[in-house]
């Protein structure tokens, strides 16, 4: 009985620190300065000093326990972590001589080789435990996890076909994010806590919620944890369960229908529950979601769209994942239409099923150079969207082979496409819907999504030196369909915001189905792991659909209202990007 009441106190302990760092969080909602933001966390900072000096009161009584019990504070099995600054060694403590002496386990997780398709991890990249960031004070302190990250982006965009006036445009956008989560020391719970701010300057157009959200929550959830609750792999691994409830931004498969969209200055996240039946590291794993998508709302707390269900199961078998990894899914969304809502799509009733199947690998002999490498996904939809029938599917393929040599030259071919609505009378919806996945991979300028489109892509990689990258790519697009719309064209775009003027979609078809082409380059140079930039440029050749919408759209000339700026359709697009972790 002493040893359960020793650990009932440090758990009260425990407990209210992580209760007063919440607190402090309810109050820093309330402010609206970056400066104020960042010195706010570095208050958190020495606040978890507070919480271990907690904890070393009790630990002179822990050292009775078990080992068993020892473990769950001192031990971090299993977590990876993408940071190129190695954790401090401790190979002189017992638990580390000991785990020299037993085989390591192998995970059976491999990522995919094709472009922009890999998850962010769980936690973000920038995020670390408080013991690896080089203060001697905290070297112990392996259960506290946080992250500080500054992003600012300048970009020149000239004539940009998103918006109906043409000219130039130069906004700097800045994104800040702070992490603070607790694992491990209070297991089975943990919890984590992700602020963001997202500003904008010297943007001559309307402010939306894709390049503003100041001073928000993306993650703020509680989670329990049971390491061991499926058991182990055949590789040793253990098989967790994982039950994570509130709100969340992540993402999954291939990005494409649930994603944090990392490009964009906003972040995706969701309100609702999330269970994992095992591990990346593991050889299968189940994923079950049931959310309600976050709206954004600039400059107030966002809140949940209590009128629209997203829901899901991901599986992931990764048995023979050095060949072929798999992932049969299934998502599906049910939104019940809200009078005020601002699109005709926020309006309707809409219920949409979506059965769906990746697989990536490579071919090839594993112990020699691969042959190539592949990624393929088919989607299907159906259901409904108001009084139409939802019929609708999409697929992507990749080809790709980086050659053994020392600057890693990679060659990839990419054609992705998804239906468009065939006929906008016959009763039926055929636009693909991406749910809430990524943008930018479509088209570096942001001019296509995820559906009514038809893209062949080629690209070349080269990476001279492991701080310095270099891409280039040439698209082609079409429409899928002719009398569907072209998504982010002329302020045809689904922003809570601006209204759509309808320039975007000619329902005779008489405008063509091709849309243009497009190069892209970027250079990705990082001086140091914890500071990276990136310089890119695309310029995008208009074809005939953006030709013949320009010209049939009212001119600004002529005194309409709303009206389009006529010009070329051609544009140029280049930006300058810095990401700096602080800690």
């Amino acid at each position: 009985m002493k040893f359960l009441k020793v650990i009932l106190d440090k758990l009260i302990v425990l407990v209210g620190k992580a209760s007063l760092i919440l607190s402090t969080t309810k109050q820093l909602l309330a402010r609206r300065n970056s400066l104020t933001f960042f010195f706010s966390m570095l208050f958190f900072i020495v606040l978890t000093q507070k919480i271990a000096e907690a904890q070393s009161v009790t630990e002179s009584h822990v050292i009775t326990l078990p080992d068993s019990m020892l473990q769950v504070t001192q031990l971090k099995e299993g977590d990876s972590y993408k940071w190129s600054v190695k954790p401090k060694d401790q190979s002189s403590s017992p638990l580390a001589a000991k785990s020299k002496e037993s085989k390591q386990p192998t995970s059976y997780f491999r990522r995919s080789d094709s472009y922009a398709t890999n998850p962010e991890s769980d936690p973000p990249r920038y995020v670390r435990r408080l013991s690896d960031i080089g203060i001697e004070a905290f070297k112990d302190i392996t259960w506290l996890e946080v992250g500080l990250e500054h992003r600012t982006r300048y970009e020149f965009r000239n004539n940009d076909i998103r918006r109906t006036e043409g000219g130039d445009d130069n906004p700097f956008f800045l994104r800040n994010r702070a992490w603070i989560g607790i694992k491990e020391i209070l297991d089975p719970f943990r919890f984590a806590v992700e602020f963001q701010d997202s500003r904008v300057y010297n943007n001559k157009h309307a402010r939306t919620d894709q390049e503003r959200n100041e001073y928000d929550l993306i993650n703020a959830y509680g989670e329990l944890y049971f390491k061991n609750a499926l058991g182990v792999d055949d590789r040793n691994q253990n098989r967790p369960i994982r039950f994570r409830v509130g709100r969340m931004a992540y993402e999954v498969t291939d990005r494409r229908f649930i994603a944090r969209n990392e490009w964009r200055n906003t972040t995706n996240t969701f309100e609702g529950f999330r269970l994992n039946l095992g591990r990346d590291a593991n050889d299968w794993e189940l994923d079950l979601f049931g959310m309600q998508p976050v709206r954004r709302l600039q400059t107030k707390f966002d809140e949940a769209n209590d009128n629209l269900w997203f829901f899901g199961a991901i599986g992931h078998w990764r048995k023979w994942s050095d060949i072929i990894t798999i992932q049969p899914y299934y998502m599906g969304q049910k939104q019940e239409g809200d009078p005020q809502g601002f699109t005709a799509t926020n309006r309707l009733d809409r219920e949409i099923h979506m059965p769906g199947f990746r697989a990536y690998g490579r071919l090839g002999t594993p112990s020699k150079p691969y042959l190539m490498d592949f990624d393929g996904s088919f989607n299907y939809q159906l259901g409904y969207s108001g009084p139409l029938r939802q019929d609708a599917h999409g697929y992507t393929i990749e080809l790709g082979r980086t050659f053994d040599y020392p600057w890693k030259p990679r060659l990839s071919a990419f054609y992705g496409y998804a239906t468009g609505d065939r006929d906008p009378n016959d009763g039926e919806d055929n636009r693909f819907d991406r749910f809430f996945g990524f943008a930018r991979p479509w088209s570096a300028d942001h001019y296509f999504i995820f559906e009514n489109v038809k893209t062949p892509k080629v690209r070349f990689d080269l990476q001279p030196h492991p701080m310095l990258g270099f891409e280039l790519g040439y698209s082609w697009f079409w429409l899928a369909s002719s009398k569907d719309r072209m998504f982010d064209f002329l302020d045809g775009n689904i922003s809570n915001t601006v209204k759509d003027p309808g320039f975007n979609r000619d329902r005779t078809g008489q405008s063509g189905d091709y849309a243009g082409s497009a190069f892209e380059g970027r250079i990705r140079f990082q001086p140091t792991p914890r500071i990276s930039t990136i310089l890119g440029y695309t310029h995008f050749f208009a074809g005939e659909f953006v030709q013949n919408r320009i010209a049939a759209s009212p001119s600004c000339t002529e005194g309409h209202h709303p009206c389009v700026d006529h010009r070329s359709g051609d544009t140029n697009f280049l930006y300058f990007e810095v990401l700096i972790s602080l800690l």
